[in-house]
């Protein structure tokens, strides 16, 4: 709106019938046009090129795992230990997996192993991701947690990155611009209305009533609102560390039900990994805790382990895990598999991830709804408070004529 204020006289001044007294005042107006073009395209181009990078941030945290992942698995088919591969496509100078993958390289060139190295340098990878990893090592092959790690790595559908990329939107961009009408209706709008109502003696309607007894709460419940959209936003950018932050994160987590179904996953993977390779059942339930970096999940996995060195089987320890009698089914199933844990689970994993992302999208498009409904009740009664002040003070003229 700014924009179109300035240009306007420059632009009349340009194609007006009586045009510029001379030719340098043409060209200079022209240039102001030109300049100020180019500066709105070019903060709309900044603008796009932020939002993109905001919004593929945690995919592209993700296709950096993966492709991680496909070398790690790739150098060790071919013989190859995972120290010399990081340190060879290190040295290529390869900017595809970013600066810290290149961190991890030093690391290593100083004489750590992977494991120690991945500590090192703890935002390289996700969590789960590195944990399992570390947890390979231990068990003295990589290749047998790569499956695990992958389940966790699955890709969100079209429908729910979507779902959440809008959500995104109309935090960063509706509700601000919400909130910034409402705030400046409340400081100069409302005011003077009210005053010019006072002086016809014009009496309110029900609405305007409200609207003045609680402007101050409208306006909070808008930035309260924006505090929280904004809350969401940062943990969702920030990714599986930004869990961090907050001391009762991990709580909140497990409260989720989306979240606690891949904690679930995480945890029967990496469980299904470990018993598959040998690992002692206490053993085992205590790294695939460990392996959810969630605090709920290993305190859920001790009770299991104290209710197996009291002699329970793993079948019913696991009910200390999961609320539901779900895992207790599948891994008594499991037991009696022959294609091994991590075969016999691999089909309820996949319902867990598409339980989760259904779940996430159908979130993602209340909270949405949610905002644009609330947002639009808000103005609506701005408007109607508005208009029934008009037409009270058009009955007051009228009546005293």
């Amino acid at each position: 709106m700014s924009a179109t204020i300035i240009l306007m006289p420059v632009l009349g001044g340009i194609f007006g019938s009586s045009g510029p007294s001379s030719a340098i005042e043409t060209v200079v107006q022209w240039g102001v046009v030109a300049i100020s073009l180019l500066t709105g395209l070019a903060s709309m181009g900044c603008g796009i090129f932020v939002i993109h990078y905001l919004l593929t941030l945690p995919m592209r945290r993700a296709e950096r795992a993966r492709l991680f992942l496909d070398l790690l698995e790739g150098a060790l088919n071919r013989g190859q230990s995972a120290e010399a591969m990081i340190v060879s496509v290190a040295q290529s100078h390869d900017r595809m997996l970013g600066a810290r993958f290149h961190l991890l390289a030093a690391h290593i060139e100083g004489g750590l192993r992977l494991g120690a190295a991945l500590e090192k340098v703890p935002r390289f990878l996700p969590p789960p991701i590195a944990a399992m990893l570390l947890a390979g090592e231990r068990l003295g092959d990589l290749r047998r947690v790569l499956p695990a790690c992958r389940e966790i790595l699955r890709e969100r559908p079209e429908a729910v990155r979507s779902a959440v990329h809008y959500m995104l939107l109309v935090a960063l961009f509706i509700s601000p611009a919400a909130l910034a009408m409402v705030s400046l209706t409340a400081i100069f709008v409302i005011p003077r209305f009210r005053e010019v109502a006072a002086s016809f003696s014009a009496p309110p309607w029900p609405p305007a009533l409200f609207l003045f007894g609680h402007v101050s709460w409208v306006v909070g419940s808008e930035i309260v609102l924006l505090l929280f959209l904004v809350l969401i936003t940062a943990l969702y950018l920030g990714g599986p560390r930004s869990a961090g932050w907050f001391s009762c994160a991990d709580r909140i987590a497990w409260l989720i039900p989306w979240k606690r179904k891949r904690l679930l996953q995480t945890f029967s993977a990496m469980l299904a990994v470990l018993l598959d390779g040998g690992v002692p059942e206490a053993e085992a339930v205590r790294l695939a805790g460990e392996c959810t970096v969630n605090k709920v999940s290993r305190r859920r996995s001790e009770r299991v382990v104290a209710r197996l060195q009291q002699g329970t089987k793993l079948d019913e320890a696991v009910r200390d895990f999961d609320d539901g009698d779900e895992f207790h089914w599948r891994l008594a199933n499991a037991i009696h598999s022959r294609g091994g844990f991590l075969s016999a689970l691999r089909g309820w994993h996949e319902a867990l991830n598409a339980r989760a992302f259904l779940e996430e999208e159908a979130t993602a498009h209340a909270v949405t709804t949610g905002l644009v409904i609330f947002n639009g009740l808000v103005v609506g009664l701005i408007t109607i408070a508005m208009f029934g002040l008009l037409v009270g003070m058009l009955k007051a003229t009228l009546a005293s004529t």
